[in-house]
């Protein structure tokens, strides 16, 4: 939700308890259009440039996907991508009229709902297809006017028609006379890895991929927009680029991790991406703890020496990943301070010994920019814990107000 705000000595501040969650529209703008142009190269000189698709599902992977989506749209976005036809129609809610997919399909009874928001699903079983001729019947609507998007799995063995039911697929769809295809695409398994016994999986997929909708060609069936890129392949694969791509974790200014790890840094020299989003709340108790006494549940934390140790305002229920007690950091006064102890639903403790002046009311940040000159990435803290960075941006939990700014970082 966004933020409610208040002027308190110049300063916007949250109003309510000091956790919050600051998003910059002008890094989402600027990976946006860095990602526009780097899959469409001046040297290529294409006709029609290549789409984006920008994915705005899981709350815009916790970045507030209505509002992400509204930013992204006046950025020059072609399409959205989101789960469900409830996340659809909170984009539709928020003003915005480019197309959206709903990428994991829909379940019976939503046909409704994705015609009534101009919702395009993800066809991913041949049945599926009866069903909203049957609901475009419904509401009258006329020949070839409800967009959809087949989907085939061409070897993640998760969504999607195989690709031994091309024909099926065909046969239903000519008997759909309301239904339209907009595009074909798959999802890559495993396209950020160059090494080790997967690293042949894309290149299958992609022909699988190829020889499906040369199949559909051959009965007749234009498959309109072809789109395969995911993050990894947007910034790594440019043979899979086709028509339309598809950036997630990129488009909020991370990329993924590579196998071998030296990809990462050709990706991002090639890809240069802005972290959008900063998570941060602030002390709200300093406690002196003499050396020996133990700190949270369990004594998980005993200091060797005296130590200050700081309360923040956010716990897992916020989106501090249980994880990084006693693994994590946080910043304070450009200070890394340890995470010590459990991590609790409400608050989180940090070592801040070391921290010159600090006091009550300081600002801590969980990961991002913390206006002193320091950066605590999202997928620096994701890869300490061993998981991924959209692990932690769509924890940040419904509780946590959203601020959105113009700039690229700031600290409130």
């Amino acid at each position: 939700m966004p933020a409610k705000r208040s002027a308190s000595k110049g300063v916007e501040a949250v109003i309510g308890r000091p956790v919050w969650a600051e998003v910059s529209l002008a890094a989402l703008t600027h990976n946006l259009h860095a990602i526009r142009d780097f899959v469409n190269p001046k040297s290529e000189n294409r006709a029609t440039p290549r789409k984006i698709l920008s994915i705005v599902k899981g709350n815009g992977y916790g970045h507030g996907g209505p509002q992400v989506a509204k930013a992204l749209e006046k950025a020059g976005s072609d399409w959205f991508g989101v789960t469900s036809a409830e996340e659809g129609e909170a984009v539709r809610k928020a003003g915005v009229r480019k197309p959206i997919l709903a990428l994991t399909s829909f379940w019976p009874g939503e046909e409704d709902q994705l015609l009534r928001n101009a919702i395009a699903p993800a066809v991913i079983r041949c049945e599926q297809l009866a069903a909203l001729e049957s609901a475009a019947a419904r509401r009258k609507l006329g020949p070839r006017s409800v967009g959809i998007h087949l989907k085939i799995d061409t070897g993640m063995n998760r969504l999607g028609i195989a690709p031994t039911d091309i024909d099926c697929f065909a046969r239903q769809y000519e008997k759909c006379r309301r239904l339209k295809l907009q595009g074909v695409f798959t999802h890559f398994a495993s396209s950020e890895v160059f090494a080790g016994p997967v690293a042949s999986q894309t290149c299958d997929q992609e022909e699988n991929f190829h020889r499906s909708v040369e199949r559909l060609r051959s009965l007749g069936i234009a498959p309109g927009l072809i789109h395969l890129a995911n993050s990894a392949a947007i910034a790594s694969r440019p043979e899979t680029w086709a028509d339309m791509v598809r950036p997630g974790a990129i488009l909020y200014g991370y990329h993924p991790g590579y196998d071998p790890i030296e990809r990462r840094a050709e990706a991002e020299k090639q890809l240069p991406l802005r972290p959008a989003m900063s998570l941060r709340t602030r002390i709200i108790s300093i406690r002196n703890v003499p050396g020996g006494e133990g700190v949270g549940y369990n004594a998980r934390f005993v200091p060797e020496r005296p130590s200050k140790i700081a309360v923040l305002a956010a716990g897992y229920g916020d989106g501090v990943h249980r994880s990084l007690g006693n693994k994590g950091q946080v910043l304070v006064k450009g200070v890394l301070a340890p995470i010590v102890g459990i991590i609790s639903m409400d608050v989180t403790m940090a070592d801040v010994t070391d921290v010159p002046g600090v006091a009550v009311g300081d600002v801590a940040t969980v990961y991002g920019p913390d206006g002193n000159g320091r950066l605590l990435a999202a997928n620096v803290v994701a890869r300490s814990i061993g998981t991924v960075t959209s692990d932690l941006l769509c924890g940040v939990s419904a509780r946590v107000p959203r601020l959105y700014t113009v700039d690229f970082s700031g600290s409130y």
